[in-house]
């Protein structure tokens, strides 16, 4: 029985690469995948892809495509404080609980 991966960050959160090539970009998450352990990143972490061509008349080429990238290597970027920093979790008096900043405290 594999229990599934939780991946700390969600589609919608802006993030900044913490390591690799693209170390320092900022960007808004496309997509995650839990299973993988991997998230898309909007506008970082480029790829060069050869596409063929499929229809008559359609050209094919070499295109540049966002590529996945491990989420242990993003951190959330908080917009009050201006940092990447890890998520803390408060749970409220309706029992709710929402995400926050470790360093400024403020809601993400």
């Amino acid at each position: 029985m594999n229990k599934p991966n939780k991946v700390h960050v969600k589609t919608g959160d802006t993030v900044m690469i913490m390591s690799g090539r693209d170390r320092g970009k900022k960007g808004k998450i496309m997509a995650v995948s839990p299973k993988e352990g991997k998230v898309i990143i909007e506008n970082a972490h480029f790829v060069s892809k050869h596409v063929k061509p499929r229809k008559m008349g359609e050209p094919g080429g070499i295109i540049k495509a966002e590529s996945a990238i491990y989420s242990s290597k993003v951190q959330i970027f908080c917009s009050h404080c201006n940092k990447p920093t890890r998520i803390g979790h408060k749970i409220l008096e309706d029992g709710t609980k929402e995400r926050i900043c470790r360093k400024c405290g403020e809601t993400l």
